[in-house]
């Protein structure tokens, strides 16, 4: 497959005397296969096409209100305004959805669809950007970004050049990586180079056009789906593959290298890290460096994630960090229902012991109940409410609760939004995803986080970022839900996987998932 890439775009000439079009595109969800919640059309709430995608991602636009400004397209456009070659930017459409449950068969249909018209519409293209998660699952287990690939290859032709940027938890697979050329994955975790992302694939996407880069690719696939300890890349032991990886880049005939660390609830039988390297017109190299990052990745998977303790154990660490709750807040990721990773956002568990054993602190927490917003939503400020919380979308038990309504709002992205006080919780119940992540998602509906002793997050890594300057301690909280790290330990895997099974070699492996 690497080596028809290769001559594919070596027959490739050049345009000459006009300018070079690049078309434009994101399908983008990270989906949870475990979630019980499907992913609907409806739920993909960033969605924009030809102008308004045009000046969403320049530099006046925001690309993704509510959560960045700039992400990969905007990294593209400003790969764009670098190049020296003139360029027509072709807008396809930009979609994306929060984190959750399987994209169903319609919706991926639905998708599909459109996909052929847009090519349609868009006439000859010489190359595309193309900005997808890379873990993307639908109803009944479909990977669902490698039929849209396979598309997208179909509709454009072999001749256009296909460069996809992925989230480095993406999972790489021979019908995911059979129709691209290039391929740029995330380089950071708590991840924050989404725009540099794209700027770099934008740059080897443009080299390719103008005749500059000869892209040859290299990949690999490992027996792993767990390992490498916290797996931030500013922390060991990650850290020193992210530092290897930049230095392999100082060879001019390096031009990326990523390292995918897999999303462990996709229930994929072949589920794994995995490894891949574009060079210039240096096959040999790119293999070369793909099987080494392989073996160093490989030497750190017995460097699992910590144990985290139980809800009851977790608020007990925060009521004995009594200075840092004094000088900001604890964050406290719910890591049994990380609307960040896919969970419904719906699990009472964590609430029933904040309720119970946080009594005397401040508390801020969020959940997702359409019914219950709906009961709240023309209910008196100030008046006492019984309200029955969850048991709609997991196992978690439903949690009867007595409270008082002080906000009601009608939001972008988390749906409407009622503020209900339960002794000393604050309760922000949601309609749509509760992706509590950054402080605005409380400061928006009137609750200041830097007055909060703990502030409950629904994301595994994202919040560090944002909530710097008012997180003094971060706690995460094992409560049984959709997102548990044990979820590694009952897949199914078509081959032995680490760290289920025991495996000492990774290339065997590699050779059968890749049908080398």
């Amino acid at each position: 497959m690497i080596r028809r890439i290769a001559r594919r775009l070596r027959r490739r000439p050049a345009p000459t005397g006009r300018p070079v079009r690049v078309g434009m595109l994101r399908i983008a969800q990270e989906s949870n296969a475990l979630s019980p919640r499907l992913t609907e059309l409806e739920d993909f709430a960033l969605d924009m096409e030809g102008d308004e995608l045009m000046h969403a991602t320049s530099r006046d636009g925001w690309e993704a209100p509510g959560f960045l400004k700039n992400a990969e397209l905007s990294g593209f456009r400003q790969a764009v305004d670098r190049c020296g070659a003139p360029v027509e930017v072709v807008p396809l459409f930009g979609m994306w959805a929060i984190p959750a449950g399987p994209l169903s068969s319609a919706a991926l249909a639905a998708i599909r669809e459109r996909l052929a018209l847009a090519c349609a519409e868009a006439g000859p293209l010489d190359g595309i950007f193309v900005s997808l998660h890379g873990a993307m699952v639908g109803e009944g287990g479909i990977a669902s970004e490698e039929p849209i690939l396979a598309d997208l290859r179909s509709h454009l032709g072999p001749d256009t050049v296909v460069a996809v940027s992925i989230d480095l938890h993406a999972h790489l697979t021979p019908a995911f990586m059979e129709p691209i050329d290039l391929l740029a994955a995330y380089r950071t975790n708590p991840h924050r180079d989404h725009a540099t992302t794209g700027r770099r694939g934008g740059e080897m996407l443009l080299d390719t056009l103008t005749g500059k880069l000869k892209p040859t690719m290299a990949w690999r696939s490992l027996p792993m789906a767990l390992g490498g300890g916290t797996t931030l890349d500013f922390m060991n032991p990650t850290r020193q593959l992210f530092r290897w990886m930049k230095a392999a880049e100082r060879d001019p005939a390096v031009r990326y290298v990523s390292l995918c660390m897999c999303h462990m609830w996709l229930d994929s039988p072949e589920l794994g890290w995995a490894t891949c390297v574009v060079t210039h017109d240096d096959q040999a190299k790119a293999e070369s460096l793909a099987d080494e990052l392989a073996d160093r990745a490989w030497a750190i998977r017995h460097q699992l994630p910590p144990e985290l303790p139980p809800a009851e154990e977790a608020i007990a660490q925060a009521r004995a960090a009594r200075v840092r709750r004094r000088l900001g807040t604890i964050c406290m990721s719910d890591a049994s229902d990380m609307v960040g990773a896919g969970a419904p956002g719906d699990n009472t568990r964590l609430l029933a012991a904040l309720l119970e054993h946080a009594r005397g602190m401040v508390v801020y927490a969020p959940i997702r109940d359409q019914r219950v917003v709906e009961q709240l939503w023309d209910h008196p400020h100030g008046q006492p409410v019984h309200v029955t919380l969850g048991g709609t979308h997991d196992d978690s038990p439903p949690l009867p609760v007595t409270g008082v309504v002080r906000h009601r709002q009608e939001t972008g992205n988390f749906g409407r939004v009622v503020v209900l006080t339960i002794e000393h919780l604050e309760l922000v119940v949601t309609t749509g995803p509760p992706l509590a992540m950054k402080p605005s998602f409380y400061r928006d509906v009137g609750l200041h986080p830097t007055r909060a002793d703990i502030c409950v997050v629904k994301s595994l890594f994202p919040f560090r970022l944002y909530f710097a300057l008012h997180n003094r301690k971060t706690i995460y909280a094992k409560t049984r839900g959709a997102t548990d790290f044990d979820a590694v330990w009952r897949h199914r895997y078509a081959q032995p996987t680490h760290p289920k099974d025991t495996v000492h070699h990774w290339r065997p492996t590699d050779r059968l998932r890749r049908g080398v």
